[in-house]
């Protein structure tokens, strides 16, 4: 039995003598199908189109400097994949930072005693010059007063050369202080300046760093995407099902409106369930 004879009762065989109404009909029915199954497939196309459209998109960021930061999604796990590139000239400059702040560490940690002696040979051969013009002065004044010679008990000479001689050590002493300092000093500005050069180093990575700022919210955003593309998917799918159903809802009426006719047309021609 087909679907016919199902529906209206009616053999197969005994519904060709119904003529064209018959035919028609089941035409109708036919035509009724492919309407809702062309809704579902419309539908569906029309859902694959909007989840494409809505779908990530790989982007990358230049820096003003020439560096690059991408984003990549993998299509099979939906990971996202950050890369991120210096420019030859980005990369030649913190070369040259790193290697200037390894040379600013290495001078830092070298012991200071050298660059003291260093320091204070220096001042005093800026100082003995004027030692010497004082000792020449004194030892003048001493002459013209008749006490060159002159030796004390208590000083080993005249009062006046003890004092100068206290003076000048005094001098010594202070000029060897002023040294130490000044090399300690040299030392914290060679780590200071180390550090410096350390930090200007991570200039082009810190540009990077802040071209990912856009991308920190790439993962939001493809999900928003994921959620609108469903909803759209969801729609427009369910749209083809209506249409499916309604076509399945109009086979039903006009079978169920038509066979009416059609048993009451069989009466007519004398066609009944006992033939």
């Amino acid at each position: 039995m087909g679907w016919f004879e199902d529906l209206t009762g009616i053999p197969t065989g005994q519904a060709a003598g119904l003529g064209l109404g018959a035919a028609a009909l089941y035409r109708a029915y036919e035509d009724l199908e492919g309407f809702g199954q062309r809704g579902l497939e419309l539908g569906q196309d029309l859902a694959q189109t909007q989840m494409e459209q809505t779908a990530f998109r790989p982007y990358t960021v230049t820096t003003g400097t020439g560096g690059q930061f991408g984003i990549t999604q993998d299509p099979t796990t939906g990971q996202f994949n950050y890369s991120m590139a210096m420019s030859p000239d980005e990369q030649a400059f913190q070369q040259g930072m790193f290697g200037g702040a390894g040379q600013f560490f290495q001078q830092a940690q070298m012991p200071t005693a050298e660059r003291e002696a260093a320091v204070y040979d220096r001042m005093r051969a800026v100082m003995a010059p004027e030692e010497r013009r004082q000792q020449l002065a004194m030892e003048e004044r001493l002459a013209s007063q008749g006490r060159l010679g002159l030796r004390t008990a208590q000083f080993g000479g005249a009062p006046e050369q003890f004092a100068l001689a206290q003076a000048q050590e005094e001098a010594r002493n202070r000029a060897m202080l002023g040294a130490m300092q000044q090399a300690q000093g040299e030392q914290m500005q060679q780590a200071q300046l180390g550090q410096q050069y350390l930090g200007a180093s991570y200039i082009p990575q810190a540009q990077l760093i802040g071209a990912l700022q856009p991308g920190m919210t790439s993962s939001g955003m493809q999900q928003q995407a994921q959620l609108t593309g469903a909803g759209l998917f969801g729609e427009a799918t369910a749209s083809g099902i209506e249409a499916l159903l309604a076509g399945d809802l109009g086979r039903a009426r006009l079978l169920q409106t038509a066979g009416a006719g059609l048993l009451s047309g069989a009466g007519a021609f004398g066609v009944n369930e006992d033939d």
